[in-house]
């Protein structure tokens, strides 16, 4: 899948050589730092609105797979009720609240994610980072998508979100890995605010968030 028509990125991998890494850590570093100031009221009324709506903790914290497939504790405002099959809190739709969907649809839940980017876990750009039991299930092809640090949005996440199959977004992500540079990584950010706005495939069609990753046909 080409990603042509959002830059002028090449088709091919790059050398490693020319890979501009401490270019894109310095833009990680700089804009998390900036982006944790300037929106520090923000975070602080949407905890409080959690604490009310949710109760404690505010924060989802959950292992995620990183770099080389390391995990990695992803830190997220919660939008979901603990899952309770007394009370009929089983599947993502039954646990998340009008709360939880309008934090999501602002993508304001990813907030906390910024501290994952100043510890070095996650980039600003890349590929979304997915659950540790997904590695076993992905073809050698898509297992590439953990060649680079993980993402706070991504090639994917501007191309359709959840509204794309599990082979378009991981075929998505490889094509990141194949084609970075900081070029590509400011015109997803730039991307990635329309996107927002827009508040276009939030969901999968028929899930209340994204179906898991069962692996592709062989």
């Amino acid at each position: 899948m080409s990603v042509s028509g959002l830059v002028n990125a090449p088709e091919r991998p790059l050398p490693a050589s020319t890979r501009p890494e401490r270019g894109k850590r310095l833009l990680d570093v700089t804009v998390a730092i900036a982006l944790l100031v300037l929106t520090a009221p923000v975070l602080a009324v949407v905890a409080a609105l959690v604490a009310v709506g949710l109760g404690r903790p505010v924060l989802f914290r959950q292992c995620r797979a990183g770099r080389h497939g390391l995990p990695f504790e992803l830190v997220k405002f919660r939008t979901m009720r603990p899952m309770d099959a007394r009370r009929g809190l089983v599947t993502d739709a039954e646990r998340l609240t009008p709360l939880g969907r309008w934090l999501r649809a602002t993508s304001l839940d990813e907030l906390p994610t910024l501290w994952n980017v100043l510890r070095g876990d996650m980039s600003l750009v890349g590929p979304r980072p997915l659950l540790p039991e997904y590695l076993t299930r992905y073809s050698p092809t898509q297992a590439r998508r953990h060649e680079v640090r993980p993402g706070v949005t991504g090639l994917a996440q501007v191309r359709g979100r959840n509204s794309l199959s599990w082979e378009d977004k991981l075929e998505l992500d490889v094509a990141y890995v194949d084609t970075r540079n900081l070029r590509l990584d400011l015109a997803i950010l730039g991307a990635t605010v329309w996107t927002v706005l827009r508040r276009e495939g939030i969901s999968a069609k028929g899930s209340a968030t994204a179906p898991e990753f069962l692996g592709s046909p062989r």
